[in-house]
C-alpha cells in the first residue's frame, strides 16, 4: 500500500513536469533554472520556506561548466527544481564574507586559492567540484553530492529530496520503483 502512494504521487510529478515542459516549448519559451545567490535564498526563505540546491562550483572546474551545458539544459529537470526548491549557485572561492545562523563564513586563503568555509560548512569539509549540497527548508545539509550527474539522474535524485522520500525510503529501493515507473 506504501508502494501504491509512492507510485501514484512519482506519476503525478512526472507527468506535471511533462506538461509544463510541453507548454514551454509549445510557446516558444526555453526554460532556464533560476539560480539565485545565497544572500537571495536566505531573503527569499523569509517568504516562503522551500528546500534548496546548491551548486557549489569553481570558474576553473570543467565539469561545473559541463553541467552547466548539459544537465542544467535539462527542461524536464529545470522544471523539478524551478518547482520544488530554491536554486543557488554557490562560487566556493568567492571571497565576500556570508552570515549564516550567527556566524560569519569567510574564505579561507591556501595558496594561489582558496576555499569559503561556508562551502566546506555545507558540504561537512568534504570539498570538491562540483558538488550539489541539498538543504532542508531550516538549512540544514540533507545530503552533499559530489561530481558531474547526467540529468536523468539528477532529476532522480531532486525528487528523492523535494517528494521527501529521503525521510522514509532508503535511495536504492526508490531508484528501483522510479526506473520501473519510468519503463511503464
Amino acid at each position: 500500500m506504501k508502494n501504491l502512494g509512492f507510485k501514484i504521487g512519482l506519476i503525478g510529478t512526472l507527468s506535471f513536469s511533462y506538461f509544463l515542459v510541453m507548454g514551454s516549448v509549445l510557446y516558444g519559451q526555453s526554460p532556464t533554472i533560476k539560480w539565485i545567490s545565497w544572500e537571495q535564498m536566505e531573503q527569499a526563505q523569509k517568504k516562503e520556506k522551500r528546500k534548496v540546491v546548491v551548486d557549489l562550483y569553481t570558474d576553473w572546474c570543467g565539469w561545473c561548466k559541463r553541467m552547466d551545458a548539459t544537465t542544467f539544459q535539462d527542461p524536464e529537470l529545470i522544471m523539478t527544481i524551478n518547482k520544488n526548491f530554491y536554486a543557488v549557485k554557490f562560487n566556493a572561492e568567492r571571497k565576500e564574507d556570508i552570515l549564516h545562523k550567527e556566524r560569519v563564513f569567510k574564505f579561507i586563503a591556501q595558496g594561489n586559492r582558496g576555499y569559503h568555509e561556508l562551502a566546506a560548512f555545507i558540504t561537512h569539509n568534504k570539498l570538491s567540484y562540483p558538488t550539489f549540497v541539498f538543504l532542508d527548508e531550516t538549512l540544514n545539509t540533507i545530503q552533499a553530492l559530489p561530481g558531474y550527474r547526467e540529468a536523468s539522474v539528477f532529476n532522480m535524485i531532486a525528487q528523492y529530496f523535494c517528494g521527501n522520500y529521503y525521510k522514509t525510503t532508503p535511495f536504492q529501493k526508490y531508484q528501483e520503483i522510479y526506473l520501473t515507473n519510468l519503463k511503464r
